[in-house]
């Protein structure tokens, strides 16, 4: 007899959006500085957020708040909606757009989470993307031809924010190990050195000399080519929005969002591991691996709990957020809190 498995991210089925609504919602979605200290600290590199636990609730409704708009027409609008892959779907509802169109961290752009307006001076086109270091031969590739030589796809993941707040994306994007196989990386590179753009003629906030910019991330081989490391070009059934990192960002949904570096410029293979930003300011509070733990709090608040965006429902944090199935033997030799901020 055969037994079907069901992955531990998948949706149940009594739980499954009737397609006619699901159809009809993709239909309609086609159509002051702070200084380097706790409070600054409080309000890492996260993707959206109502709370910070570094300086509370905003108290300003996302809803009303502009999400910013420009007369770009992206080039690869024809992708999209891409098809969903029902592998990739989650228990909770998917997060209005709503509200992460238009409360959003972007530290490029300033330190508060009203930037939607200020990301759209981003010019993400021309782009080009450098893979460069221990790779069979660097390159420079023009994003609208890496994203059409890619076989894009919609997942819907989770996202935890070391802020202590979650929501639920429809991402659209691909698998970064196809990335990997493109580079060709040498047998001794060990990690991925990710880097967002620099242009203070766009971002104000990167005229803040207190700050390590370029934005920095790192991984390991192991985690760039783990199933769920998703590269992302669209959001919502559409191209991604400047405040989303437009063009390319990164999903990595065990781990803490500031880990999902976004606006992409260079991907470096190297043997040494990269320090990252928010790790150059405060590797205490936010190191290198970053996967959610509810056990080991951050060492100004409890990770135990999570709000859920645009609720006011808490529920119970869970271990890599629910991905452990997927991600936990690519730590099995470290230890709990070596796991999250070492």
């Amino acid at each position: 007899m055969f037994i079907k498995r069901q992955k531990s991210w998948a949706i149940r089925e009594n739980l499954v959006t009737d397609e006619q609504h699901y159809l009809n919602r993709r239909r309609f979605l086609g159509g002051s500085s702070l200084l380097i200290g706790s409070a600054a600290l409080g309000l890492a590199g996260c993707d959206n957020g109502l709370e910070s636990k570094g300086g509370g609730r905003s108290g300003r409704d996302p809803i009303s708040q502009t999400t910013g708009t420009s007369d770009f027409k992206d080039p690869t609008m024809d992708l999209y909606p891409a098809k969903l892959n029902d592998g990739y779907q989650v228990e909770r509802a998917i997060t209005s757009e709503d509200y992460t169109g238009r409360f959003n961290n972007f530290y490029e752009f300033g330190s508060h989470k009203q930037i939607a307006g200020a990301a759209q001076r981003i010019e993400t086109r021309p782009w080009t993307v450098t893979i460069d270091g221990m790779v069979e031969q660097e390159q420079v590739i023009d994003i609208d031809k890496l994203i059409r030589s890619m076989t894009l796809e919609e997942r819907i993941y989770r996202h935890r924010c070391v802020e202590a707040w979650a929501m639920t994306v429809p991402w659209t994007g691909f698998a970064m190990a196809d990335l990997v196989r493109l580079a060709k990386p040498l047998s001794g590179a060990k990690y991925i050195r990710m880097e967002t753009f620099k242009n203070t003629d766009w971002a104000s906030g990167q005229k803040q000399s207190w700050y390590p910019w370029p934005y920095v991330e790192g991984v390991t081989i192991e985690e760039a080519t783990n199933e769920l490391a998703f590269l992302v070009t669209g959001v919502y059934g559409k191209p991604a929005a400047k405040q989303f990192g437009a063009p390319l960002r990164l999903a990595l949904p065990w781990k803490y969002g500031f880990k999902s570096i976004k606006s992409i410029v260079r991907f470096t293979f190297t043997d040494e591991r990269p320090v990252s930003f928010w790790e150059q300011l405060a590797a205490e509070e936010y190191g290198f691996w970053a996967n959610v733990n509810p056990e080991v709090p951050h060492p100004r608040w409890s990770q135990a709990t999570e709000q859920l965006l645009g609720t006011k429902e808490t529920v119970p944090t869970r271990l890599f957020n629910g991905y452990g199935e997927q991600v936990a033997h690519l730590y099995k030799d470290l230890g709990a809190k070596e796991i999250l901020y070492r």
